[in-house]
């Protein structure tokens, strides 16, 4: 896919022209994700790794093990990373708000943070959720994609129906992110009749999906890249070392 916004320069005899080096490289990086894996480097308030530096280790590591592009949270650790590795970012801020159940960049004021840091695509919620100040997704990406129209922006949705919604709203990456963490989706299992909502999704939208959630294997990771997702993004199972020893301890403990 092609990022079409320019950027202007003053050249030696007088003259604007136009150029885009900051778009090509862009282009470039997003491209390098088809295909590919994106490693989640994650840590909130209450886990052990929290910490921008630790994030940005994670990142080299990821980086250093054949990842493509990372996915992360908040400023602090998108600008630790981006001094780390030069990878493409998918930038999002985790925010709670009293009067919404949405949380992955909420409102405008997350979006212009993550636009100011330089993240090569922003991931927001795109469920049937009301957003703070009872705002609903399709005038609230009216306004950011008015406000930020060479962004580009990656739909976190739940559903089949949010995804086909958001794919018709304009979003530039499809995510199945949400699947499973929503009361309209708690019943359902990405990974169920060999990842029907991913192929279901597939079918009905026109931009490129980035498979998400619950993606817990490389077998996992492999097969949804087969169906045609447009890269893949594995977070907990990489990057929470305590997820990944409990799995460990239940079969364990479980096997006494």
């Amino acid at each position: 896919m092609k990022v079409q916004s320019q950027r202007f320069g003053f050249v030696e005899n007088q003259e604007w022209v136009v150029y885009d080096e900051l778009n090509e490289r862009r282009n470039d990086m997003v491209e390098n994700i088809k295909g590919h894996l994106i490693v989640s480097c994650q840590a909130l308030p209450d886990e052990p790794l929290h910490s921008s530096f630790i994030m940005s280790r994670m990142a080299k590591a990821a980086l250093e093990g054949g990842a493509k592009g990372i996915r992360a949270n908040t400023v602090e650790d998108i600008t630790e990373i981006k001094k780390t590795v030069d990878l493409p970012i998918i930038g999002i801020i985790k925010k709670d708000y009293d009067d919404s159940a949405v949380y992955i960049t909420p409102t405008m004021r997350e979006v212009d943070a993550l636009v100011k840091c330089g993240v090569d695509i922003i991931a927001m919620d795109a469920t049937i959720a009301k957003r703070p100040g009872e705002r609903d997704l399709d005038s609230f990406f009216h306004e950011v994609r008015k406000k930020y129209p060479d962004q580009l922006f990656m739909a976190d949705c739940s559903t089949v129906d949010e995804a086909v919604y958001a794919d018709q709203l304009g979003f530039d990456f499809i995510g199945t992110t949400l699947v499973g963490y929503t009361p309209q989706s708690q019943a359902m299992h990405i990974e169920a009749d060999d990842f029907k909502i991913i192929r279901d999704i597939l079918a009905q939208v026109k931009h490129p999906v980035i498979a998400e959630g619950n993606i817990d294997t490389p077998q996992k990771a492999k097969r949804v890249l087969e169906l045609g997702a447009y890269s893949v993004v594995v977070g907990s199972i990489i990057t929470r070392p305590q997820v990944i020893t409990k799995r460990f301890t239940e079969v364990i403990e479980g096997g006494k």
